[in-house]
């Protein structure tokens, strides 16, 4: 599929359409704080860890681990998402589990919800800022405080790096950030392909709505205040397209949706459902409780290509066409400048199925264009994962970045591949880093 050519924008009120419509405006304070208290940690920490779990001011439900053998450095987490429920206490545990080999290496380790669910980058960057502050006022100032964003975390993080990493005396928040399987590319171009799904999905399916329920622009996500749980989505996309059949079993119809949604869009068929999920769910929060209702996607300038008929596509599929303001508003959210200050180290899946490779280029792009190339090293492997990839290849990224601080050398992917390799006896996984591979530039 060819993507869209670029637009002129007017100058427009950002930050009165932003204040309007509660992007990246912080939510007002009405959770009850919860100081600090031990709980019991997960079974994958080390003997001797200790955990504690609390909640902030703004109702971010945290979680902080300490293992025995501590040693000085910080990691101060942002998860992905965005989760679109209500936070939940022990929510945090399921990233502390997961990122549970950086404690077994010694690291500290802080997590958090952010203060309700849904969309909002600068919202959740100063929830993950305000997460630091607390484990520096209730645990002490550590050593070093490493920033780490897993997936939509990566963006968050991003953000919080770029406008948190310096107090307002000057002296630094963070020693250095690591991005993995980040969503670089920001909020306006991070989600355009699943507003193509949803075009094309329904072009081939008829049931995204059905013809019987209310019709909406796809765009919207869904009616306002409606709800579509996941099963109900994945219902519809099995009678639809047979996903979980057999190639043999499907009938020809299914067969022929299935291979032409796939081929046009670009994504697997054991993604099909989470993408859809995204553009259904998530959109109707971003575009319904973050925009005020405007439409921050176009299609309209998208030519599709990769189905049996293109010209049929590209006749057919439904048209939308993006409210500037709704798109400067999630801008300011969610996009990011590249002006970066501190040593920055990302890691991605070659083949990634849910946040492309090809947010690293234009990540590093956005940098170069700022200047800081010389802040960033970026690593990629040869997985097809994303939401946990290989132990070692965490604790090299890490080992790579504490290196980067001690002696000022900027690690290359051949440097942390051959760290890597020293972390693969005690955490009983590979390492597949790639270190001539480099994502090209695409126009997504």
């Amino acid at each position: 599929m060819s993507r869209r050519p670029g637009t002129m924008r007017a100058v427009l009120s950002i930050l009165a359409f932003a204040g309007l419509t509660g992007v990246g405006v912080p939510t007002p304070a009405s959770a009850q704080a919860v100081d600090p208290e031990p709980a019991t940690c997960p079974a994958s920490l080390p003997e001797g860890t200790r955990c504690s779990s609390g909640r902030s001011v703004d109702g971010a439900w945290y979680w902080v681990a300490y293992p025995r053998d501590w040693n000085g450095t910080l990691v101060v987490h942002a998860h992905g998402g965005p989760r679109t429920g209500e936070p939940r206490r022990d929510d945090p545990v399921e990233d502390l589990d997961r990122f549970s080999m950086m404690v077994r290496e010694g690291y500290a380790w802080a997590g958090s919800t952010y203060r309700r669910g849904g969309y909002g980058v600068r919202m959740a960057a100063r929830d993950t800022d305000d997460l630091r502050q607390i484990v520096w006022d209730q645990f002490g100032k550590p050593r070093r405080t490493i920033l780490h964003g897993q997936s939509w975390g990566g963006n968050v993080a991003a953000k919080a790096a770029e406008l948190y990493a310096v107090a307002a005396d000057g002296s630094r928040n963070y020693d250095g950030v690591i991005l993995t399987s980040g969503l670089l590319a920001g909020g306006t171009r991070g989600y355009t392909f699943r507003a193509d799904l949803r075009a094309v999905y329904q072009f081939y399916c008829h049931n995204h709505p059905r013809p019987s329920e209310t019709r909406y622009p796809l765009w919207q996500g869904l009616p306002e205040g409606a709800s579509m749980p996941r099963a109900d989505l994945a219902a519809r996309v099995e009678e639809c397209t047979g996903l979980s059949l057999s190639p043999e079993t499907r009938t020809p119809a299914q067969a022929t949706a299935l291979r032409n949604i796939l081929s046009v869009t670009g994504v697997t068929a054991d993604t099909l459902v989470a993408h859809l999920a995204w553009s259904t769910t998530l959109f109707q929060d971003m575009v319904r409780q973050r925009l005020g209702g405007a439409n921050p996607f176009s299609n309209a300038g998208t030519t599709y290509v990769g189905a049996d008929d293109d010209v049929a596509l590209n006749q057919g599929v439904e048209r939308f066409e993006a409210d500037p303001r709704a798109v400067a508003a999630l801008a300011y959210d969610a996009d990011l400048t590249g002006h970066i200050v501190l040593p920055t180290v990302t890691l991605h899946a070659r083949y990634d199925p849910t946040v492309s490779v090809t947010h690293e280029a234009i990540y590093a792009r956005t940098v170069g264009l700022a200047g800081r190339s010389d802040l960033l090293s970026q690593v990629f492997t040869t997985e097809a994962l994303h939401s946990r990839l290989s132990a070692p290849q965490y604790l090299a990224i890490l080992a790579a970045l504490t290196h980067w601080l001690d002696t000022g050398q900027r690690p290359s992917a051949s440097d942390v591949s051959a760290l890597c390799a020293t972390f693969v006896e005690r955490s009983a996984e590979a390492c597949l880093i790639d270190p001539g591979f480099r994502p090209r530039l695409d126009t997504q």
